[in-house]
């Protein structure tokens, strides 16, 4: 089974890899369109949110499913959905704004899209920051689950970046805002179906003795 794991893994690091050797070489052959740096930057968000949604539907898989490896591979696709964000914010700082520090602070504070997602990566980094072992322990599984749910939020916000990003066409944002209700409604569900087992009454059986 380890071994299984660990081709699954490799696999997955490889396909994780894939877009970002796609927008590599679309800009080594100059095939990004009129304008490559709105369509790399775009690109390499789109992957962010795409990987996001990808590991909040982990849970959800197994569920369904009973695979309980799918969870072994949760932090690779949390950790590289971070990554692309990274990356995603990497090239609207240096090929868009080229660092200028005082637009880039206008930006963020007129544009609600910007706002939006500089929040969202902002709640990514704690997320990154304590996905070893090591915090994990550190922090104590019960922590680490609440520090972790944040990821709903960034989902939220994430979906509302891109959504007011593109302004004209929302299909693309609709179709990953329903995505991301589905994945939240059932987590909501599935907390709500725990509680109400916990919280139901539980009727002591008293045997009937029958006299002779």
């Amino acid at each position: 089974m380890e071994k299984r794991i660990a081709a699954a893994k490799a696999v997955l690091f490889v396909c994780c890899l894939l877009p970002l050797a796609h927008y590599g070489i679309a800009l080594w052959q100059d095939t990004l369109g009129a304008n490559p740096i709105e369509a790399l930057t775009r690109g390499l968000g789109d992957w962010a949110l795409r990987l996001l949604l990808i590991t909040l539907a982990v849970t959800p898989l197994r569920r369904a499913t009973g695979w309980a490896w799918l969870l072994r591979l949760r932090r690779m696709l949390g950790l590289f959905a971070f990554f692309y964000a990274c990356l995603h914010l990497v090239a609207y700082l240096w090929l868009d704004q080229f660092f200028d520090w005082v637009d880039i602070g206008r930006d963020i504070l007129k544009r609600p899209f910007i706002t939006v997602g500089m929040a969202t990566f902002l709640l990514l980094v704690p997320l990154a920051a304590t996905s070893t072992n090591a915090m994990i322990r550190r922090l104590g599984g019960r922590r680490w689950q609440r520090l972790h749910r944040l990821i709903y939020p960034a989902a939220l916000l994430a979906v509302l970046h891109f959504t007011w990003m593109v302004k004209v066409d929302i299909t693309e944002p609709a179709l990953y805002g329903a995505l991301v209700a589905i994945l939240l409604g059932l987590r909501a569900w599935w907390r709500f179906d725990d509680a109400r087992g916990t919280l139901a009454p539980r009727h002591r059986i008293i045997p009937i003795q029958i006299r002779r």
